[in-house]
């Protein structure tokens, strides 16, 4: 990984980006609107009726689906209605599945428009964050054409103008514009028409909102604290004292404060932050408001809100909620879907960049090539169960689990084992911890450069000085540590010095995955090979098959499988008209570079381990160095520290 914080102070970038800023500002700027609601009738309404009488569900359902227009084309609905989120969420691509299926059946009028939606999982896992995109797509959508929405002028629920339309004209309206009005007037609205303009709703002023977080235009937020002292007023507002004074009755709709966060969340959504620390008058307020679409407050009748409720909580809160027989009806009520921890290491290695990306400590400072994803295997080991399956550990596991093959296991065993541990990733150790231990190592050490090892000895220490964890798990999770080191980090420091001391690796690489193709399939044919020197035919090297397919672990009983699954992919590349590389099968690619490593290891431990190098040694040294730093992402002092991690590594072997 190169130095975070690279300044770039070309004028050609600086143009580039006031560009990007000028397209994106003219593709979102949007054109306000005011006018009477009988304005909003003849001018408005009739280009596109369906769309300005949405509820809050089918406008989040379009919003995703309009972020999703730049998507493959060729992909699924689903998949396009997840573009939304997928540059700041990674490896929850089911729980995201789930959520945008939630909304497209909500859209549709399907009875799960009648559920609170609650998304649990455990700390930094992404509900947040889920939430935080899915309130900035609404403020970018309301800003389009296609994402316009009107409401009455001044009214602190911004209801909808169509519900000025009375009761005994909207079975005229639905068969003139094909639209179901289902909304009615708040006591608001109602003492407004009839106070300012006399019952005469065609006047009402009508104009176009946006939907802002900060202005509290449609989107709420309700984070409880603490629950004794919490106050419902909160939620649905209470009599202004200083109102009542000036107007002299408490029953008047100017007299009560309209800013609770249900009102701030009408025609949105409603994002309540630890929802099960709530009294349990906040939720029956919050789950009558979800299905039927009202609220009721003193000397009100009920009032409608149309807005979509998003609520999230941790597993500790969950847990003490269950164990209350009470609660069961609320349960009942509710969409639960449950956002675990990613279980792939190339997911979390995603969420440790961007994280690192955005944080000032890093700013300046090198990470070498694997720090991230070693980080990322450890942080993956704490939070998989140990498999059953003879011959399976917690290493095969996680590397079936990033896509990676294993031998003598099918790719679609991985989502079996899913399925068997349907609790993984709801535990085991946060994106936030790895991060925390990382910058406690560069912030301490006021370092410059971090390499794989310092990362493993600065999450150890973390560990160690957790004062909340017991002695079993912080021993677990230090057998973690040293599983990523053995397991992953030295396979992958190895292969990056053995490719950077061979130039010709790749040539020499894909020479010799031919020459195995060319035995494998005389091998499986039983026909003799011709040897392109001295013409002679013999039978298939089935010693040189075996030293190749070792190094990675293929058995005598296995080896036949292996074979016909590698002239398999071979062929079905040869018919797209693509040549086989290494590229293209991964197990076959880690075989070939094993074989290769061996049989040059003699070389490599010469070049790194003499005490005293000589002129040729020493420069043969600053040559794999400077190909580590300029082709392999180290910088002086990662490679030096590599070369010298692998000399100790193989004085071992």
């Amino acid at each position: 990984m190169r130095p975070l914080g690279v300044e770039q102070n070309s004028h050609g970038s600086t143009a580039d980006f006031i560009d990007t800023l000028s397209s994106f500002s003219r593709l979102h700027r949007a054109q306000r609107w005011e006018g009477t609601f009988g304005d909003f009738i003849a001018n408005i309404l009739p280009a596109n009726a369906v769309a300005l009488a949405r509820s809050s569900h089918e406008y989040i359902w379009d919003m995703l689906r309009w972020h999703g227009r730049a998507g493959q084309p060729d992909a699924s609905e689903n998949t396009r209605a997840r573009e939304l989120f997928k540059r700041e969420l990674f490896g929850i691509d089911e729980p995201l599945s789930r959520v945008v299926d939630y909304f497209k059946a909500a859209a549709a009028g399907s009875d799960v428009g009648r559920r609170l939606l609650l998304l649990l999982g455990p700390p930094s896992g992404g509900k947040s964050t889920l939430a935080i995109l899915l309130k900035r797509g609404l403020e970018e959508y309301s800003r389009t054409d296609e994402g316009a929405l009107y409401a009455i002028r001044g009214s602190p629920l911004r209801e909808n103008p169509l519900n000025l339309i009375p009761t005994s004209l909207r079975a005229e309206f639905r068969e003139r514009y094909g639209v179901h009005i289902q909304g009615e007037l708040s006591p608001w609205a109602r003492d407004f028409v009839e106070r300012e303009f006399e019952g005469d709703f065609v006047r009402v002023p009508v104009e176009r909102v946006f939907l802002n977080e900060a202005s509290r235009v449609g989107i709420g937020t309700y984070a409880p604290h603490d629950p004794t002292t919490a106050d419902i007023a909160d939620l649905v507002g209470s009599v202004d004292l200083a109102k009542v004074a000036q107007i002299g009755d408490e029953g008047d709709p100017r007299a009560w404060s309209w800013s609770g966060a249900v009102y701030a969340a009408s025609r949105g959504v409603l994002e309540m932050i630890e929802i099960l620390k709530v009294k349990r008058e906040f939720l029956y307020l919050l789950l009558t408001l979800t299905q039927e679409k009202n609220v009721k407050v003193s000397r009100f009748p009920l009032i409608h809100l149309d807005e979509t409720i998003l609520a999230h909580t941790n597993l500790a809160e969950f847990h003490k909620f269950l164990q209350e027989k009470e609660n069961e009806a609320l349960l009942d009520r509710m969409v639960i879907i449950k956002i675990p921890y990613a279980l792939s290491y190339r997911d979390e290695s995603r969420i440790y960049q961007k994280l690192v990306s955005g944080a000032p400590a890093f700013r300046n400072v090198h990470l070498d090539p694997h720090v991230l994803n070693l980080a990322a295997v450890f942080g993956i080991l704490t939070r998989l169960a140990k498999p059953e399956r003879e011959g399976l550990d917690l290493p095969k596991k996680l590397r079936m689990y990033a896509g990676e093959a294993v031998e003598g296991v099918a790719e679609s065993e991985a989502t079996r084992l899913r399925a068997e541990a349907p609790e993984e990733g709801m535990t085991g150790v946060s994106p936030r911890f790895v991060i925390n231990a990382i910058s406690n190592a560069i912030t301490r050490g006021n370092t410059h450069s971090l390499t794989s090892m310092e990362l493993l000895l600065a999450l150890k220490d973390s560990i160690e000085s957790d004062a909340r964890m017991d002695v079993k798990q912080k021993k677990a999770w230090i057998d973690h540590l040293v599983t990523a080191r053995k397991e992953f980090y030295n396979r992958w420091v190895k292969e990056d010095v053995h490719r950077a001391m061979f130039a010709s690796f790749e040539e020499e690489a894909q020479q010799l995955l031919e020459k195995y193709l060319d035995e494998v399939e005389a091998s499986l044919d039983h026909r003799q090979v011709t040897d392109p020197i001295t013409g002679d035919s013999r039978a298939a090297d089935e010693r040189f098959l075996r030293s190749v397919e070792e190094k990675i672990k293929v058995s005598d009983s296995g080896k036949l499988s292996f074979r016909q699954e590698v002239v398999r992919k071979a062929m079905v590349a040869f018919k797209a008209g693509e040549k086989f590389k290494l590229g293209s099968h991964a197990r076959m690619r880690e075989a070939i570079e094993q074989y290769l490593f061996e049989e040059r290891r003699d070389v490599l431990r010469l070049v790194t381990s003499t005490a005293r190098p000589d002129d040729d040694a020493r420069q043969k040294i600053s040559v794999v160095q400077q190909r580590l730093v300029n082709e392999y992402g180290y910088d002086e002092h990662s490679a030096k520290e590599a070369l010298s991690y692998v000399t100790t590594l193989l004085a071992q072997e």
